[in-house]
C-alpha cells in the first residue's frame, strides 16, 4: 500500500512576527541553510525524499549552482547545459501538495508554487530514484 499526502507548506521567506534570519535556507524550512539544503548542495548527503530534493532544487535556483541542478537532475533527461537568467529573483516556495517521494517509494510527485519577483510558476515536478538518490525528471505547468 503506497501511502499519499496533499499536505501544504507555509511559504518560504514568511515567517510570522518578522523577517527572516540572515543564514535562513531559501527553501523555507526553520533550519540554518548549512543544516538543512546546504548539505545537500556541498554532496555531504543526499535528500531523503522528493520533496526534500525539491527545496533544495529550488535553493539551487536561489543560489544559482548549477552544477547541483544538473547532478540532481535524471540522466534521461537531463539537458546539456543549463543557462540561468543573473537577474531572476527567486521569492518564495510553497509546496503544495506531495505524492509517495519517501523512502519507501521509487518515484513521487511534488506540485509546488515558487515565486519570482514579478510573478509565480506552478508546477507539477515528477521524480525518481536512480541507484537510491532522488532525481528530478521533469514537470508539468500548471494553471494559476
Amino acid at each position: 500500500m503506497s501511502r499519499r499526502g496533499t499536505r501544504p507548506s507555509r511559504p518560504a521567506g514568511r515567517r510570522p512576527g518578522g523577517a527572516r534570519p540572515a543564514d535562513a535556507c531559501p527553501c523555507g524550512r526553520p533550519e540554518p541553510y548549512d543544516a538543512c539544503c546546504g548539505r545537500f548542495h556541498t554532496g555531504a548527503a543526499a535528500a531523503p525524499t522528493a520533496e526534500a530534493l525539491m527545496r533544495s532544487r529550488y535553493g539551487a535556483f536561489v543560489r544559482g549552482d548549477v552544477p547541483y541542478l544538473l547532478r540532481t537532475w535524471h540522466p534521461r533527461t537531463r539537458p546539456a547545459r543549463l543557462d540561468l537568467d543573473p537577474g531572476m529573483r527567486w521569492t518564495g516556495l510553497e509546496i503544495l501538495g506531495t505524492t509517495d517521494g519517501s523512502a519507501f517509494h521509487s518515484t513521487g510527485t511534488v506540485t509546488f508554487r515558487a515565486s519570482f519577483r514579478g510573478g509565480s510558476l506552478h508546477e507539477r515536478s515528477r521524480f525518481e530514484r536512480v541507484d537510491g538518490v532522488w532525481v528530478y525528471v521533469d514537470g508539468e505547468f500548471l494553471d494559476p
